[in-house]
């Protein structure tokens, strides 16, 4: 399977992270645990989904066949 990861970073420490596997937001510092907690009711939790059809799913089909081609 496919797993997309969007990571927020601040000052070299990751606060937040979109995780497709796990289907939400998740913080891990005080601020990113907030920010999941809104994000996850809002309307970026859709455009993380949007992201994963569009950008991920038509694109790992398209290594998954170079690497195939390359066996």
């Amino acid at each position: 399977g496919i797993e997309f990861i969007d990571s927020y970073v601040f000052n070299k420490a990751e606060y937040i992270r979109f995780n497709s596997t796990v289907g939400r937001y998740v913080g891990y510092t005080e601020l990113g645990v907030k920010n999941a907690e809104a994000w996850n009711k809002g309307p970026q939790l859709g455009q993380e989904q949007a992201e994963l059809e569009r950008f991920c799913k038509p694109n790992a089909a398209l290594h998954y066949r170079a690497i195939l081609d390359k066996t």
